[in-house]
């Protein structure tokens, strides 16, 4: 078989769809037009059905690996026909039932149900992937909920190993009170920060009792009542996004920039080495303005001085000039 462009243009697989649909076409030349083009001493149809006839009724269950064992298949082919798979799965599978999938607090609670009517507290957490597919529930403590006692670690530790996308904390009140309590806040704050680092989301915090649920997603999201779903595919917010927290700012006033910072006592003269001279990565020479103001606002009335990151000294030799 020769060059595509040899072929009538009647019969490329393009056209044809074009002409007469998809089901007037084989599947490789289906999986022809999704690949594109060719490599070198073979077109696209003679690719396509080589790879077809590979792994025939195993072809949904192909690979990357399994595709680059083909001679002239790189990544970048290999990637088109294992991603358009798994878009094709993805779509059925959300058709399908969604046992294990959580799109609202209410899908959430169901996994959780048993710890409801608890005489305990109990902090449960649902690790995700980015489907909001269930990977994993882990129980995270059974007792009074104290960010003392609850590590970021002991949650996002299985979350790196799972490869979670997301999570989602819930917590029960046997008193059947689901209003978040004071520790509550401080646990769920210091979580949402940690989260941030990990590049996990924390997708909700999730108070129930045996009559009552209170999800902090949708509270922030509606002050309806009615039920409002988590992000299943796409870009999902996480309550560190959604929380109006006012982070501190600081805006330094640097008034000191004409100054002259060599030493005014030309000690070079009297055989002394300028240690501003020296030169390297990590020099604070530069920064001696911004440093001297910064302190004189923050520290009035100083008496003495340490540089703990001295280096060479220029800071130090700085302050010592101005005896400090």
């Amino acid at each position: 078989m020769g060059k595509l462009k040899d072929i009538p243009k009647i019969d490329r697989p393009r056209e044809r769809f074009l002409e007469k649909g998809p089901d007037a076409l084989s599947k490789s030349e289906l999986l022809a037009i999704l690949i594109g083009s060719g490599i070198k001493g073979k077109n696209v149809k003679q690719l396509s059905e080589q790879i077809v006839r590979k792994f025939g009724n195993k072809f949904l269950d192909i690979t990357v690996v399994d595709l680059l064992k083909i001679p002239g298949i790189g990544n970048a082919k290999a990637l088109q026909i294992v991603s358009a798979l798994a878009l094709v799965k993805r779509f059925y599978e959300e058709l399908g039932p969604k046992d294990n999938i959580v799109l609202s607090a209410q899908d959430a609670v169901s996994f959780t149900s048993e710890i409801r009517d608890k005489k305990k507290e109990y902090l449960v957490c649902l690790y995700l992937n980015a489907r909001n597919a269930l990977l994993k529930k882990e129980i995270i403590s059974i007792g009074t909920l104290d960010k003392s006692i609850i590590h970021p670690r002991e949650i996002f530790g299985p979350a790196v190993e799972l490869r979670a996308a997301g999570i989602i904390l819930l917590h029960n009140h046997p008193s059947g009170d689901v209003t978040p309590s004071k520790q509550d806040i401080e646990v769920v704050t210091k979580i949402l920060e940690a989260g941030k680092i990990m590049g996990v989301s924390v997708i909700d915090f999730i108070i129930i009792s045996e009559n009552d649920i209170h999800s902090i997603f949708t509270d922030l999201q509606t002050s309806e009542n009615k039920a409002i779903h988590y992000v299943s595919d796409g870009e999902q917010n996480s309550l560190f996004d959604l929380l109006e927290t006012e982070q501190p700012t600081y805006i330094p006033a640097i008034k000191k920039i004409h100054k002259i910072y060599f030493s005014p006592d030309d000690r070079s003269k009297s055989g002394h080495f300028q240690l501003q001279n020296r030169r390297f990565l990590g020099n604070k020479y530069k920064l001696l303005g911004f440093i001297e103001d910064i302190v004189n606002e923050k520290c009035n009335g100083f008496s003495v001085f340490c540089d703990i990151f001295a280096g060479i000294g220029v800071v130090g030799d700085r302050f010592h000039l101005n005896q400090c």
